[in-house]
C-alpha cells in the first residue's frame, strides 16, 4: 500500500490517474450538487435534524482494563 499501488490515493497521485478513491474535483462537486438539489426537493433536511437533535445517541462508559496479575518467573535451573 505505498507509492506503487494504484488502487491507493497516494499511488493514483503518483499515477496522475483519478478513481473510487480519488475521484476528480468534477464529480466530487457533480455530487454535492446533487445532494443540495435533493434535500431542498423533499424538504426533510430541517426535520432530520431536528430529530438527531432531540435524541442525542448516549455514550458508552468507558471501563478500566483488569490488571494483569503478575507472571510467575520460573526457578534458576541448577
Amino acid at each position: 500500500m505505498g507509492k506503487g499501488d494504484i488502487r491507493s490515493k497516494k499511488g493514483k497521485r503518483r499515477a496522475g490517474s483519478h478513481g473510487k478513491s480519488r475521484p476528480s474535483k468534477r464529480k466530487v462537486r457533480a455530487s454535492e450538487r446533487a445532494k443540495a438539489t435533493t434535500t431542498r426537493a423533499t424538504g426533510s433536511g430541517t426535520a432530520k435534524k431536528a430529530a438527531k437533535k432531540a435524541a442525542p445517541k448516549k455514550a458508552a462508559a468507558k471501563k478500566a482494563a483488569p490488571k494483569k496479575a503478575a507472571a510467575k518467573k520460573a526457578a534458576p535451573k541448577k
